[in-house]
């Protein structure tokens, strides 16, 4: 396990000290549960923004359905009669 040093300033050190009593965890712990979930939080966001590159890819292609088809799909749900999904 790495070590690394920072620095807290005094508006975040107090919620810091009052959260870790409160919770019965070390501010280490809290700490690290909030990096952990920042990574998780970027990591996301980095797929999220790959898939739209993806999508415009796609639209510049000519590849795209229109809404009218989506939403007949949708509204068959549940329905007797449930229709296949569009294609492009």
């Amino acid at each position: 396990m790495g070590i690394t040093s920072i620095r807290i300033t005094d508006d975040m050190e107090i919620p810091l000290e009052a959260l870790s009593k409160k919770l019965d965890r070390s501010k280490n712990y809290l700490i690290n549960q909030a990096i952990k979930e920042f990574i998780a939080r970027q990591s996301m966001e980095d797929s999220r923004w790959q898939d739209t590159l993806e999508a415009l890819e796609s639209i510049k292609a000519g590849k795209s359905i229109d809404e009218e088809d989506v939403n007949a799909w949708l509204n068959s749900w549940g329905s007797a009669d449930r229709k296949s999904p569009p294609e492009s």
